[in-house]
């Protein structure tokens, strides 16, 4: 229910923190499940974020589990769709629980649900595909539901990390029917097999997007320095605690948009409150003009910034 809910509010949002998000639009983004979809994973929960968006239909996600520890983010992460999955570095203790992850995605595949899985199994803030785990042929190999089960490869590139403003690149490829994945009638070589499928398929995926330059319109620069003179004590604020809080991991990108996502419209109707008080019902017209300004911000910032 949340999922539904806030995922028009994430379009939005994701539309003030890039400067450009190049989408393929095609019968894919309508597909209708039973889907694994197999993506890379060069930004953490931003990827699945980005993902999630474009799908019309509800995606549920298997995200690293250390996400998971407090009982209010297992809640909450669980409103949005995640399946927890946890991995080797996170402690031998915790792998049992993996049996639940796999459970949970063969009830939404059973289901005629989607489900996204990082095949990689790790995030590096790279573009450069890592080794695949064995996770996603698991899931497809043990699949059993009555409607035949589609594997869909895809790719994301960003053309920087550790920041706002950049530019990425979203490609689906063909849906691959899970019968050709699985020729042999030994579970390792299917594996195997399948791993080497969805790499030859996602390779042409991922495409490193140009560095959007810095628009020239004199009137979207105008008002974009205008706006970053007045975000910039709040913007430089909350970012550089988020940096230190985050300092050697790669979540810098996904919790900066989780924190504006959260906090922006909190501000705006604070000043909406206050302006309420000099200009009426008259106050949506400053509310609106601090909403331009920012997506002129992302414009005209220096994209080597």
């Amino acid at each position: 229910m949340l999922y539904r809910i806030i995922k028009p509010f994430i379009r939005i949002a994701l539309y003030f923190f890039f400067r450009k998000i190049h989408v393929s639009y095609s019968t894919v983004y309508a597909i209708k499940g039973p889907v694994l979809i197999t993506a890379n994973h060069p930004n953490s929960f931003l990827d699945a974020i980005l993902i999630g968006a474009y799908f019309k239909k509800p995606i549920h996600f298997l995200a690293r589990g250390d996400a998971f520890k407090k009982p209010v983010h297992r809640f909450l992460l669980s409103l949005l769709n995640m399946i927890p999955i946890y991995r080797l570095s996170e402690g031998k203790e915790n792998l049992y629980l993996n049996e639940y992850a796999f459970k949970a995605s063969q009830k939404v595949l059973q289901n005629e649900g989607i489900v996204l899985i990082f095949i990689e199994g790790i995030c590096l803030l790279t573009n450069q595909l890592q080794p695949f785990k064995k996770g996603a042929a698991r899931i497809a190999l043990d699949y059993k539901g009555k409607k035949p089960l589609q594997i869909l490869p895809l790719g994301i590139a960003y053309n920087r990390f550790n920041t706002w403003g950049s530019t990425v690149q979203i490609i689906p490829g063909e849906p691959l029917p899970v019968e050709s994945l699985f020729p042999f009638n030994d579970r390792a070589k299917n594996m195997r097999h399948f791993n080497d499928c969805i790499q030859q398929a996602m390779n042409p995926l991922i495409k490193l997007p140009q560095n959007e330059k810095p628009t020239q319109d004199n009137i979207v620069k105008f008002f974009g320095q205008i706006g970053y003179v007045l975000h910039r004590g709040i913007f430089h604020w909350l970012n550089a605690r988020i940096v230190r809080k985050t300092r050697n991991t790669v979540f810098h990108d996904s919790v900066l948009f989780a924190s504006l996502f959260l906090f922006y419209p909190l501000l705006m109707v604070i000043i909406g409150i206050w302006v309420i008080y000099f200009f009426g019902w008259l106050s949506f017209l400053p509310l609106l003009m601090l909403l331009i300004m920012a997506r002129c911000i992302v414009l005209v910032k220096n994209p080597n910034e």
